[in-house]
């Protein structure tokens, strides 16, 4: 539960700060979750450590008050995810937030071509991130211009996969499971790893497990909290 002292009325507890590990629901934004928090304790000092997409669910850390100081540190800290991709189609947002393109033959992709791809995404490798992101460029969020149709140019970044596991191969799909540093698409591996197969692929489902010690076994339930939340006095 949290670390609430019972002397204190609740929008003082959560101006003193607070860490609230949520996990976040299919199809929201980690905005929608935000927004949602603050409305249900009344203070205006929340944010979170490090956004998951729409389309993604799992370990979303939110601080309240002082403890939105600490943003940074979490948000540095090395993740861990799972999901799926599925090989022989591409999209452009590398996601199922646009329609996957017509399939090609993968009739020829064995385990040990899996393997071969999977190896050199370990490590420190260089990454260039989606257009369809949050990255400012110019002031503007590259989602927005490419959106629009504008030729979008983004610099690659290196970045560190300690781990990255095929643990479930039923082709065309293909569960992950990938622990990585700050400043890693998961979205951008899926499409470098279907690049590498010679077939595309495109990121069909993905979780966020871990944030450095936080585990998402630990985490609200959205609804859950902000129920809890509803209760305090």
């Amino acid at each position: 539960m949290l670390n609430l002292d019972p002397e204190l009325s609740k929008q003082e507890n959560f101006l003193a700060g607070q860490v609230l590990l949520i996990d976040k629901p299919l199809e929201w934004t980690s905005f929608d979750v935000v927004k949602k928090v603050r409305n249900n304790i009344k203070i205006k000092k929340v944010g979170h450590a490090g956004t998951l997409d729409p389309l993604a669910t799992g370990l979303l850390i939110v601080c309240t008050g002082k403890m939105t100081k600490s943003i940074e540190t979490f948000m540095g800290q090395e993740k861990e995810y799972t999901g799926s991709f599925t090989i022989g189609q591409t999209t452009p947002t590398y996601d199922l937030e646009s329609e996957p393109t017509e399939a090609v033959a993968i009739d020829h992709i064995t385990e040990a071509g899996l393997e071969k791809a999977r190896q050199p995404f370990l490590g420190e490798i260089s990454q260039t991130p989606p257009i369809h992101s949050a990255i400012k460029v110019g002031g503007k969020r590259v989602y927005e211009l490419a959106r629009k149709g504008e030729d979008v140019k983004l610099k690659s970044r290196q970045v560190t996969i300690s781990e990255f596991e095929l643990t479930k191969v039923d082709l065309p799909r293909i569960e992950f499971r990938v622990v990585c540093s700050k400043g890693t698409y998961i979205r951008s591996l899926a499409n470098d790893f279907g690049a590498a197969l010679g077939v595309g692929a495109h990121l069909s489902s993905l979780r966020r497990t871990k944030i450095g010690e936080f585990d998402v076994e630990n985490a609200y339930q959205l609804e859950q909290l902000i129920d809890f939340l509803k209760e305090l006095s």
